[in-house]
């Protein structure tokens, strides 16, 4: 009894500790697989998928901005004043551009405010919207794909080569990496040396 007593003693804080840590790291703590209602159903499968619209579209400053920018009426207009100028679905659109008011989108990736993230630098680098944003392509709703951990950031940032891509397949959702291991790793050595890609461990490049 005295054996199994000290035996317990030590399995339930493990146990304990081991399903805390386990719960933290979950889909439903890091929020991810859970599709976010918006106040307008606009389908990425349909604009992403099926019309191929570049992400740079819509999110217009993601190349030059820390935030990748939540498009205008005016550039939902430029093409719904021509196309499905009628739909119902479309109602609160025209309502929020003739009263140049934005739509209230609901924010989905939503990092911590000590957190400090650039989509330019990214994008620069050659890390495309899939790695982070999953295939937004195949979204009905947008959902969050990744964990958008620190130890998930700090994975990439350890070893960014196998996440780089060529600039022309920035925002392609179904570019992937050569499947033979030695042509993967030629070309994410060509593009860190191209794109002058470096790890970042340092608390500052985050925490600033």
């Amino acid at each position: 009894m005295s054996r199994l007593s000290a035996a317990m003693l030590l399995a339930v804080p493990a146990i304990a500790i081991g399903g805390l840590l386990a719960y933290v790291r979950s889909p439903h703590v890091t929020n991810q697989a859970h599709p976010v209602e918006q106040p307008i159903e606009f389908d990425h499968r349909h604009h992403a998928g099926d019309e191929q619209i570049d992400c740079r579209y819509c999110h217009w400053t993601v190349e030059k901005s820390p935030s990748a920018g939540i498009p205008s009426t005016t550039v939902c207009m430029s093409c719904h004043a021509q196309v499905w100028n009628k739909s119902p679905y479309l109602t609160e659109v025209r309502k929020a551009f003739f009263a140049d008011q934005p739509i209230p989108w609901v924010r989905v990736h939503n990092l911590p405010d000590f957190v400090y993230f650039n989509h330019s630098i990214h994008v620069g680098k050659g890390v495309g919207c899939a790695t982070c944003h999953g295939r937004v392509d195949q979204m009905g709703a947008i959902e969050q794909s990744a964990p958008l951990t620190m130890s998930w950031c700090l994975d990439c940032h350890r070893n960014p080569g196998p996440n780089l891509r060529p600039q022309e397949f920035i925002t392609s959702m179904t570019w992937a990496p050569p499947t033979e291991k030695a042509e993967a790793t030629a070309l994410a050595e060509k593009l860190s040396k191209e794109y002058d890609v470096h790890s970042r461990t340092s608390c500052s490049t985050c925490h600033r």
